[in-house]
């Protein structure tokens, strides 16, 4: 019976741990054909020149890895793209056959190679910065009696050796080198030759090692240049967006977008400090890198649409988190950031030269760059977070008041206390809502850069329409102080319980529109410190907004009610254009609607006046609206007075 049992315990523990051996076998063979494949792209140009065979031994490994590659390829789990993988690698094989030109089996060598990480994907860089340290210890202990010293394979135990182990040293042959590339090897070895697998390191060690010897090519002078490159320059730091980056990229393959001298500076500086490629954690200004760096990719490709997706994307997922923020410490800067975002989408929409799109990426990297030296964790005094506190809900409070107020003086006016609940209902639903809002975001979920953009947007347009509607209908009613009693017995039939309830939906909007934005805000400058002072900034705003609505209630019962409504509509019809002005900018922001700017016209965001042919063109809309409406009731009061 024990027999049985230990029998059934082992078979089932073969079939759970089939799967995952059969997963990592499948890997392995992925990661063993892509090697090759880097073999093949930086070495066959050494065995064939002119359709010759130069090197005799070198071209017979050619001919043998091009066959391996197949068998391994082949041997991988089926996918969708397993069958191009094949057709590609038999390509390949015939290509060296055929002793086809170098650069052409490289370039094929090296798309099948991407291919293949595409279809089985491995660990492309290390989770964080190597220890270079900890490499050159390893290096000197395991590596250097058959590399040498310094990486000219001319160590005591290279004697003899065939194939000779590889010069690291060699610049022609680490051009052509990543440091996955060296990775790989490290890891898995190379069959037929006396490097052997160094898969029993951890892999943060195989990481050291590969930045290590990645460096032997490259001289001091070269990586001294290389970071005074790395620091002035922002176009360089978007090739480099993140660690992965400087681990794939060869040093031919950055020689083709900044120049050879450039690149074997970059190229000495990141492998000798690839802690310079690394972020500062914690900012979504990384995301914004990366994606403008995909974006780029992306539109050198010829594929326009997936380079604006990731554009707006960089600013919606990178910037727009962070912007509360950075508003909070530099206006002027977000609003340069966000200027510069949307220039880049209208390069990219209208199909400008790369060089175009390629410059104002640069220029936004610089701009993050300096945002995040504004970003940097730092204490805030309490009257920075005072002042930071009082001006955003003075700015945020003061459109709803207006509103509120307005319609507050106007049901006053009206004679219909028993609506004010109303709206008195719709402003304090909408505070209870924002502090739904702040504890969701806070304890729940992540408010993303696109459901922001659209609360604003849409939120504003509703609050326009609405705005518009009442303005005229409020220029309609500002008849001669005589008709008073005549008009209130009209508003007193035409406010429904139906009116009422749309009421309460307008000062819901405006309201909570502010909130939401208040909200956001504040949860940056409470970030920062200084929580003394931000308490008493809006404790402070909250006051003066109090004033300004008693002051504005009791200007209001003293004004003749023709008067009143005539400034009143006024009033609408002015918060209704800027309104619809920022609605549009927030949809724009979020994708949703185009942009074509209008270069010589100003930004003024206190009058929602955002340079663009779409948003200016509502605005210009709106206005038409409200002059054919106010015409149209003047000429109808016109009419009521001489009938009277």
């Amino acid at each position: 019976m024990r027999p049985l049992l230990s029998l059934f315990v082992l078979l089932l523990t073969l079939g759970m741990t089939a799967p995952a051996l059969a997963q990592t076998a499948s890997a392995s063979e992925a990661q063993v054909a892509w090697r090759l494949l880097d073999y093949v792209g930086v070495d066959y140009a050494g065995a064939v020149e002119n359709g010759q065979v130069t090197n005799p031994a070198e071209y017979g490994e050619m001919v043998e890895f091009s066959s391996q590659i197949l068998t391994r390829l082949e041997a991988l789990p089926s996918t969708s793209s397993k069958a191009d993988l094949v057709r590609d690698a038999v390509a390949l094989q015939d290509a060296i056959r055929n002793k086809s030109d170098p650069r052409t089996v490289a370039g094929q060598a090296k798309t099948l190679a991407g291919a293949v990480l595409a279809a089985y994907p491995s660990p492309l860089a290390p989770s964080f910065p190597p220890d270079l340290a900890k490499g050159a210890a390893l290096y000197d202990a395991q590596c250097a009696v058959c590399h040498g010293a310094t990486g000219r394979a001319d160590g005591a135990g290279a004697q003899g050796l065939d194939p000779a182990p590889i010069a690291f040293a060699d610049v022609e042959r680490a051009r052509q080198r990543s440091v996955f590339g060296l990775y790989q090897v490290i890891d898995q070895g190379l069959d037929g030759t006396a490097m052997a697998s160094f898969s029993h390191l951890p892999a943060e060690d195989r990481w050291a090692l590969a930045f290590y010897v990645g460096r032997f090519a490259f001289t001091d002078a070269e990586a001294v240049e290389g970071r005074r490159l790395w620091e002035s320059d922002p176009a360089i730091r978007t090739v480099y967006p993140d660690l992965a980056a400087v681990t794939q990229a060869s040093p031919a393959e950055l020689a083709a977008r900044i120049g050879e001298t450039k690149a074997r500076a970059v190229t000495a500086y990141l492998r000798r400090h690839p802690e310079a490629a690394v972020r500062p954690k914690g900012s979504t200004l990384t995301l914004a890198r990366t994606r403008l760096a995909e974006s780029e990719a992306a539109y050198r490709r010829g594929d326009r649409k997936a380079a604006t997706d990731l554009a707006l994307s960089a600013y919606l997922d990178g910037v727009e988190p962070v912007e509360p923020a950075l508003g909070a410490r530099d206006t002027a800067l977000l609003r340069r950031i966000e200027t510069a975002m949307t220039d880049l989408r209208v390069s990219i929409s209208k199909g400008a030269a790369e060089t175009e799109v390629a410059d104002r990426i640069a220029r936004l990297n610089a701009l993050f760059d300096t945002a995040e030296r504004a970003l940097a964790p730092q204490k805030a005094d309490n009257l920075a977070s005072f002042i930071g506190a009082f001006t955003i809900l003075l700015r945020e409070g003061l459109e709803a008041l207006l509103i509120v107020v307005a319609m507050i003086a106007f049901l006053r006016k009206a004679d219909r206390p028993e609506v004010l609940r109303y709206v008195h209902g719709g402003w304090v639903a909408a505070l209870v809502a924002g502090g739904a809002t702040w504890a969701a975001a806070t304890f729940f979920i992540s408010i993303s850069g696109a459901s922001r953009e659209l609360t604003e947007g849409f939120g504003s347009l509703l609050a326009a329409v609405v705005l518009v509607s009442v303005g005229i209908w409020m220029h309609g009613k500002s008849h001669a102080d005589a008709w008073q009693t005549y008009i209130r017995a009209k508003l007193s039939k035409a406010l429904s319980k139906r009116s009422a309830w749309f009421l309460f939906l307008l000062a819901f909007v405006v309201v909570y529109r502010e909130v939401f934005e208040t909200i956001l805000f504040y949860a940056a400058i409470w970030s920062q410190g200084g929580h003394v002072g931000m308490l008493a900034g809006a404790l402070t705003a909250v006051a003066i907004l109090a004033f300004a609505a008693w002051a504005l209630l009791a200007y209001s019962k003293h004004l003749p009610i023709g008067r009143f409504f005539s400034l009143s509509s006024i009033l609408m019809a002015v918060l209704s254009v800027v309104l619809v002005g920022k609605g549009v900018a927030a949809l724009q922001e979020a994708g949703w609607l185009d942009v074509h700017p209008i270069t010589w016209a100003p930004r003024i965001e206190i009058l929602g006046l955002y340079p663009t042919v779409e948003g200016v063109g509502v605005q210009l809309l709106t206005l038409v609206v409200l002059a054919i409406g106010f015409a149209r009731t003047s000429g109808s009061k016109r009419q009521g007075s001489a009938k009277a």
